[in-house]
Parts: C-alpha cells; sequence; structure tokens
C-alpha cells in the first residue's frame, strides 16, 4: 500500500493513514474545511434570532440547518485538529476549490430547511450567487421571503466577499494563476511592508470592509431606509453583490439620494482594499497615484457621459431631466462594472446602442483586490500596453521597451498568465453559452446568462433574466451550469482549471 503515508501519533479521531493519502494532508484540509463550515453556523445566528424575535415559524428552518453545519463542521474539525498545515502550492489548489463549493452547500441548508422548501437545484442556484456575489436570483416574488432569509441572501453575499478579498490577496498571487499574480505590482505592498504579519494584513482588510458597511448602513438609513432594508441592502452593496429586499431591486427607493449613495458605495467597494488600508497609516499616494484606480474612473467617466446622452437623444426620455438621466445611467452602468447587479431602470429599453453596450460592460469588473467580479481593469490595461509596444516594435525593430505598470516592469510571465486566463475566460463563457442554447434557451438568454454567469453580474439581457427579470423559469441543468460558471468566475477560472491536469495529483 504504497499509496498509503502514516502520519502523526497519538490520540485522533481518524485512523493515522487519512492524515497523508497520496501525500495530500487530508486531516488539514478536514481542519480548514471545518472551520469554514463553522464561522457558516456563526453566521446562521443572526437570522434566527431575528426568526425567533418576530415569532417566525422560520426560526426552526434556520435551526436544523444550523445543526446539520455545526455538526459537521465539528466532524471535519474533530478529524483534522491535530493536522500540521504544512500546506505546497498544489494542496492550496484544491482546499481554494473545495472551500467555496463547501461555502455554497452549507450556504443552501436554510433554503432547504426553512417553509421555502427549496430542491437542492434551487437552493445550491441561489447560495452559490450569493457566496460569488453573483446576485442572481430564482425568487420571482421577495416579497413572501421572511426577514430571516433576506438577511441570509445578504450575509451570504457579505462572507463571499471577504472571502474575495482574502484569496485575491493571500492565494491568488501564491499560486501564479494570473489572475491575481499582478497584485504586487498594481500596489507595491509586498515590497514596502504595508502590514508586516498576515494577522496584520487580516485586520487591515477587516476594518477597511467592516469600516465601509458600517458606513455604507448609516448612510442609507440616514436617507431613510428602514434599518432592516439598510442593513442588507449595506451587505450587498459593499461585497458588491445585488442582492435585494425587493422585485424591483433598487428602483424601490424613489430618493435620488439614496441613488447616488449606492453608486459611491458600489465605486469605493471596486477598488483595492489594501490602498484604503495604506490610506488609513496616513500614505495617500497609492490611491490616487495608482494606474488601475484613475484608469477605471475614466472609462466609467466616458461610459456615463456617451450613454447619458444616448438616453437623451432616444425620443421616449426627451422630457427627462439632466439629473434624472444621469442618476439612471451612472447608476445601472456602476452597477454592471463592479458585478454588483442591482437594478435601477431596464435598459434593455433604452435601444440597441445600449443594450450592447451593458453586453460589453458585463465583461470589464472592477479592479483586482477588490470584491468585484469581470476581467478586472487592470488586464485591459496591460493589453492596451502590450499592443502599443507590439505596434511601436514593428516601427522600430530593434528598440527595446519593457512593459511597465505602476512604475514597475512587468514580466513576461505576467503577460503569459493573462493571456491565458482571458483566452480560457473567453473559451468558457462560449462552451457555458452552446450548452445553454443545447438546453433550449433562446440566443440571447444563453449568451448574456454565460456571461453574467462567469463574470459575477446577475442580472443578463433580454425578457427572461434580464433586469425584470429572473432566473426561476430555466430548468434545472441550466442551474448546474450557470451555477458552475459563477464559480469558475469567481475562482479566476485556471484555479479550477489546473486540478483537471494529471500533473496536479501527483502529490
Amino acid at each position: 500500500m504504497a499509496w498509503l503515508k502514516p502520519g502523526p501519533t497519538g490520540r485522533q479521531w481518524w485512523p493515522d493513514w487519512c492524515y497523508q493519502l497520496q501525500g495530500f494532508p487530508v486531516a488539514a484540509l478536514a481542519l480548514i474545511l471545518g472551520g469554514i463550515g463553522g464561522l457558516v453556523s456563526l453566521f446562521m445566528l443572526p437570522p434566527l434570532l431575528l426568526l425567533y424575535a418576530e415569532h417566525d415559524s422560520d426560526w426552526r428552518g434556520f435551526a436544523w440547518a444550523l445543526a446539520v453545519c455545526t455538526g459537521i463542521s465539528l466532524l471535519l474539525w474533530g478529524g483534522g485538529r491535530k493536522a500540521e498545515l504544512r500546506l505546497r502550492p498544489r494542496h492550496l489548489f484544491l482546499i481554494t476549490t473545495l472551500s467555496w463549493l463547501v461555502l455554497s452547500l452549507c450556504g443552501a441548508l436554510p433554503f432547504m430547511f426553512s417553509r421555502l422548501h427549496e430542491n437542492l437545484t434551487d437552493a445550491v442556484f441561489e447560495s452559490v450567487s450569493g457566496i460569488t456575489t453573483t446576485g442572481s436570483t430564482i425568487y420571482p416574488s421577495l416579497g413572501q421571503l421572511s426577514h430571516g432569509i433576506l438577511l441570509w441572501r445578504a450575509e451570504l453575499q457579505w462572507i463571499g466577499g471577504i472571502g474575495i478579498i482574502v484569496m485575491a490577496i493571500a492565494i491568488l498571487p501564491f499560486l501564479k494563476v494570473g489572475g491575481m499574480r499582478l497584485f504586487q505590482t498594481e500596489s507595491s505592498e509586498r515590497s514596502e511592508n504595508v502590514l508586516s504579519t498576515t494577522p496584520g494584513l487580516a485586520k487591515g482588510i477587516g476594518l477597511v470592509y467592516g469600516g465601509l458597511t458600517l458606513s455604507c448602513l448609516l448612510t442609507y438609513y440616514l436617507g431613510g431606509m428602514s434599518f432592516f432594508d439598510a442593513l442588507v441592502h449595506a451587505l450587498s452593496t459593499v461585497s458588491t453583490g445585488g442582492f435585494s429586499n425587493y422585485d424591483d431591486s433598487f428602483a424601490h427607493f424613489s430618493q435620488p439620494w439614496l441613488a447616488w449613495s449606492a453608486v459611491l458605495f458600489m465605486l469605493l467597494s471596486a477598488m483595492p482594499l489594501l490602498l484604503y488600508v495604506q490610506l488609513l497609516r496616513g500614505r495617500r499616494g497609492p490611491l490616487w497615484q495608482d494606474e488601475q484606480v484613475r484608469g477605471f474612473i475614466k472609462i466609467l467617466l466616458l461610459v456615463i457621459g456617451v450613454l447619458t446622452l444616448w438616453l437623451k437623444l432616444q425620443p421616449a426620455y426627451l422630457q427627462l431631466g439632466w439629473e434624472e438621466a444621469l442618476r439612471l445611467v451612472s447608476f445601472n452602468v456602476v452597477s454592471v462594472v463592479t458585478t454588483t447587479g442591482y437594478a435601477y431602470s431596464d435598459y434593455t429599453q433604452w435601444g440597441t446602442f445600449a443594450v450592447l453596450a451593458f453586453y460589453f460592460l458585463t465583461f470589464m469588473g472592477g479592479c483586482s483586490g477588490s470584491t468585484s467580479g469581470g476581467i478586472k481593469i487592470f488586464r485591459f490595461q496591460l493589453a492596451a500596453e502590450a499592443l502599443r509596444g507590439q505596434l511601436g516594435q514593428l516601427l522600430h525593430p530593434r528598440a527595446v521597451r519593457p512593459l511597465s505598470y505602476n512604475g514597475r516592469t512587468v514580466s513576461d510571465e505576467v503577460l503569459r498568465a493573462i493571456i491565458a486566463f482571458a483566452f480560457f475566460y473567453c473559451l468558457t463563457v462560449a462552451v457555458l453559452a452552446l450548452l445553454l442554447t443545447l438546453l433550449g434557451l433562446d440566443f440571447m438568454t444563453s449568451l448574456s446568462g454565460a456571461a453574467t454567469a462567469v463574470s459575477n453580474v446577475g442580472p443578463g439581457i433580454g425578457e427572461v433574466i434580464g433586469p425584470a427579470g429572473n432566473f426561476a423559469s430555466l430548468p434545472d441543468s441550466a442551474k448546474w451550469l450557470l451555477a458552475a460558471g459563477m464559480l469558475l468566475g469567481r475562482l479566476e477560472i485556471l484555479t479550477v482549471l489546473v486540478l483537471l491536469t494529471p500533473a496536479a495529483w501527483r502529490w
């Protein structure tokens, strides 16, 4: 039995051989997954207590979900509590993927045990949409959901948001999978020791993330929302998730101040959180001088300006005031680009040019190191710089022009990673769209559904899954495909695809 390697001796829950299976630290994996499950269990307590205080019988569903999730987590944690966390990069590939699967499955339990009694497909779809901060929903009538379920949906997105930040900063650069590999180029936090220890890094990110959430909550509450609405929408805004308590999403709130507040916090949440940490430490330069942030703002201003003029020129919107037109366009553009996915108006009624523009914006995404999804701004910037360099090389073949970003030279390794990511990103969207058409979905639903799933945006285009629709009517097989697309997009695709290579299993 050469493939079984003996593990540590002493009192333990599992046999020795479970601690090292084919060179993989199984117990360490169990310890990590058990801890994640335990964390999700803790977040089930607020909805449970809220429902109990409201005398809503749905609290029993959360109690059962809490018991099941806690029991499994304790079993995993108990089996791995003596494990040594000596993980190699290839171990982290599998652990990262399994962690998000565990989060999604644990998150699905309240939907299944509550009075909704959702089947496995719908429960997992809603949970994955929340954890990945996508914001697509299967519920056609949110008014029928209990306050506990509404809060749980928002909590899932908030958990997913902080999970994205941790993965982006601590895991993906180490795995060198391309997506966040450039993060140390975007800001010089590693070379300049912004936070010298891992606990300090976690504390700094937690303070910024929590501070943004609290500020957003107070702004919404003072702007006219009820406390519960302010809490739910703050959790889903800062996580750039987009789950709302109402079928018409953010359009339910008529106050212009609330819309502009949401635009502000969506923008703040779509920027690198580590730059805020540097700002809190008295260093303003990194935020204002960062090329990614400047490029992000410039692109948004350009797109908003063009689409505002376009909207004002439409016959049906001639009577629209400039402030209202600017608000409608700004909210929808920022919501899509930051991959928040709030609906404020049905932009598919603005004409073909606007519809196509929003479809392309679906792929853009915000800044890396933020909670937003999509391709990310820095990849577009580097692609433009690489194209400019290639054109210059054609004119001056002997010239040597190293590619730089934020004042630092970009290596060929980073460029290869970006090319690989872009290729597999587009390939994933194409394959997913083709599979959806095989299930009977129309062209627009298939194409926009694939794009919005992989980009973690939320609403698609068309009457079925557009800003005024939802995903409830899709067949179960389509929901599983879209859930897989959400996870692939959130995990930067290559993190999952590498597990399909034989070399990844040679521990």
